[in-house]
C-alpha cells in the first residue's frame, strides 16, 4: 500500500531524514518509534504533502505521490490525526466529524454510516455530538480528531504521537480502540513515543533515530530486541 524508498528529507539546507526506506501493506499496522527530534514528524509530513524538499519516492498503492498537494494525497486514501489534533474548536463535535467526510468525493455518500461507526467506536461523541469540540477535555478532543480522520474512509490511517498529553488510563483505551480499527480493512501508520503501548497495536515497527531507520523488525522481536527494552522500555 504504502512504499517509501531512498527518501531524504531536507528544511532548507538542513537534511533531517537520510535514505529511508518502509514499506506497509494492506491490513498492516506499521510503527514509527524513536524519540523528540528524530524525525517521526518530518517523516510523516513528508507523506502528506507538507515538505517539498525531498528526493527518493513516496508510492501510495503504486502511485509516486511526491509533488502532490495535501489535498490530492488525502484524497487518494489518507488521513492524518495531528499531533496537535488541529480541531475547530468553535463547532460542534458532529460538525466537526461531518468536515472529515464533506470534502473527499469517495467518503461524501458515506457519511451516516462513517458517523455511526464513529459512534460505536467513542461513545462519548455520540453523547456529545452537540458540544463545541473546544470546551472538549484532551482524551474527547483526541477521540473526536481520530474519529473525524475516519470520517474520510481512509485506506492508511496516520497516526502522529497520539499519547502526547494524555493520562495514562486516556491512552491505555485510545490504543484500544486502534485494536478496533485494525479490523475495518485499514492500515494504519503510528509514529510514537510510547514504545510500550504502541507495541500492543502494531505488526511491525521501524526504530527511527537521527533521521535514520536503525532497526526494523516483527512486534515481538521488537519486544524482545535488547536496544528497545533499555532505551524505550526501561528494563
Amino acid at each position: 500500500m504504502l512504499k517509501i524508498k531512498n527518501l531524504d528529507v531536507s528544511y532548507g539546507k538542513i537534511q533531517v531524514i537520510w535514505d529511508l526506506n518502509l514499506n506497509i501493506k494492506d491490513n498492516e499496522a506499521v510503527g514509527i518509534f524513536g524519540p523528540n527530534g528524530a524525525g517521526k514528524s518530518t517523516l510523516i509530513n513528508a507523506v502528506i504533502g507538507l515538505i517539498n524538499n525531498i528526493d527518493g519516492e513516496i508510492l501510495f498503492n503504486g502511485e509516486n505521490i511526491v509533488g502532490l498537494s495535501t489535498h490530492q494525497i488525502i484524497k487518494k486514501g489518507i488521513a492524518l490525526v495531528p499531533q496537535k489534533r488541529e480541531l475547530f474548536p468553535l463547532m460542534s463535535v458532529k460538525e466537526n466529524l461531518k468536515l472529515g467526510s464533506a470534502y473527499i468525493p469517495s467518503a461524501k455518500n458515506k457519511t451516516d454510516n462513517n458517523l455511526e461507526f464513529v459512534y460505536s467506536l467513542f461513545p462519548i461523541l455520540k453523547e456529545r455530538e452537540k458540544q463545541i469540540a473546544g470546551t472538549m477535555s484532551g482524551g474527547q478532543q483526541r477521540m473526536l480528531a481520530v474519529g473525524r480522520a475516519l470520517m474520510s474512509s481512509p485506506k492508511l490511517l496516520i497516526l502522529d504521537e497520539p499519547s502526547i498529553g494524555l493520562q495514562p488510563s486516556l491512552v491505555t483505551d485510545l490504543f484500544k480502540k486502534l485494536n478496533e480499527i485494525k479490523k475495518e480493512d485499514v492500515s494504519i501508520l503510528l509514529a510514537e513515543q510510547n514504545v510500550r503501548q504502541g507495541l500492543k497495536v502494531i505488526n511491525r515497527g521501524y526504530v527511527l533515530e537521527n533521521g535514520r531507520i536503525e532497526l526494523e523488525d516483527s512486534v515481538k522481536n521488537l519486544s524482545s530486541n535488547e536496544h528497545i527494552k533499555k532505551s524505550y522500555l526501561g528494563i
